[in-house]
């Protein structure tokens, strides 16, 4: 109506401003910002499962990938403009309350990844019983292997993790979160290690 357009989403009702018609589109500033956005969803897209379970605490009124894409932009990219790419290091997977661990590694051997971690429980307010959630993304395929149901707890302090033979090469991102029992609460993602698949 006018210069407003009505809509409707996630079940809130908003009104915004009609853009203006953009002279110039593609600004410097904003062919950077679309090219991080293109970075962040290329990692996002094959990891939306565990973004699901990772980010839902902050999935109100919005949804978790974009509280996820949101968090990645501000706060894990790297390379000069143009050519952005996610800083995986810095790149949370999962954020929550939950405590989290400091200390942690990675190995491969004949196609099966070890995670370890020291456990750490009663600090803070981990719990012996906190399952361990695990990522493995490759960059070169764009493709993730995501743990979230494997029995493995934060007192086992270690899970291995079969990998699909085609990663055999690929130099992997390694991410280790814990969740709750009762599913409710999860920790910031640690990301473990890059790590070459032999």
């Amino acid at each position: 109506m006018g210069t407003v357009v009505g809509s409707f989403w996630k079940g809130i009702s908003y009104i915004r401003a009609l853009a203006p018609n953009i002279a110039n589109p593609r600004t410097p500033g904003q062919v950077n910002q679309r090219n991080k956005f293109t970075a962040v969803i290329a990692f996002l897209q094959p990891i939306q499962a565990f973004v699901n379970v990772g980010y839902k605490a902050f999935a109100d009124g919005k949804s978790a990938m974009n509280a996820a894409m949101s968090y990645i932009v501000k706060n894990a990219m790297t390379g000069t403009a143009p050519d952005f790419t996610v800083d995986y290091p810095n790149a949370l997977v999962s954020r929550g309350k939950l405590t989290g661990v400091e200390t942690s590694g990675a190995s491969v051997s004949t196609g099966t990844l070890t995670v370890t971690w020291d456990d750490n429980t009663e600090e803070g307010s981990a719990s012996s019983t906190d399952k361990a959630l695990v990522l493995i993304y490759n960059s070169a395929r764009n493709e993730a292997k995501i743990v979230l149901e494997s029995g493995a707890v934060r007192a086992d302090g270690t899970l291995d993790v079969i990998l699909p033979g085609h990663f055999v090469g690929d130099t992997v991102e390694v991410y280790l979160s814990f969740q709750t029992e009762d599913n409710s609460i999860v920790s910031n993602s640690k990301h473990v290690d890059s790590i070459l698949v032999s």
